[in-house]
């Protein structure tokens, strides 16, 4: 049986609010942390930019008569906890540089995500949503490129953190 447009719309803002919840979690983690201030400070910031977006999202979900998923909340938190077991055998120094490669991954995917919900929002003619989308996806992009700005800099300082070696010039 074929979905109408609008109840697929109302799936995709669903699987978006859930991810950002979860993502949320990650950042506030991430927030406290590690030693790097400025990484800190990103995520704990980002942390309340990605509850403005989530709730953005709640507000055209609610005018679509849709209602967020507890279900999809709870699997989302679930599986946004599943990149940090790939840190285990890392350092305590190096926790910075692995929650900056998760949070880059994480923005990453968010970029595509949004690109798929403004894609089918314009299929079915829904200007408003894809309009949120794309927003969003602006300041996902946006937020990914000051995480990489970070990644080098924390892996070089937690080199020299791990191996008690000064650092080497950039290449």
């Amino acid at each position: 049986m074929a979905d109408t447009a609008t109840n697929l719309i109302r799936r995709y803002l669903e699987d978006a609010i859930a991810a950002e919840k979860s993502f949320e979690t990650q950042l506030k983690g991430f927030a406290n942390e590690g030693d790097d201030g400025e990484a800190k400070t990103l995520f704990s910031q980002h942390a309340e930019e990605t509850r403005s977006q989530y709730e953005r999202l709640t507000a055209r979900l609610d005018a679509l008569g849709g209602s967020t998923s507890t279900i999809k909340s709870f699997l989302a938190h679930i599986f946004g906890l599943s990149p940090k077991p790939a840190q285990i055998g890392h350092e305590a120094q190096e926790r910075t540089t692995q929650n900056l490669i998760i949070a880059f991954s994480v923005e990453n995917a968010e970029c595509a995500m949004y690109e798929a919900l403004a894609t089918t929002a314009l299929a079915a003619g829904d200007d408003i949503t894809a309009r949120l989308a794309t927003e969003i996806q602006a300041e996902e992009k946006k937020t990914a490129d000051k995480i990489w700005q970070l990644v080098s800099p924390s892996a070089r300082y937690s080199f020299a953190r791990v191996t008690e070696l000064p650092l080497q010039r950039s290449v």
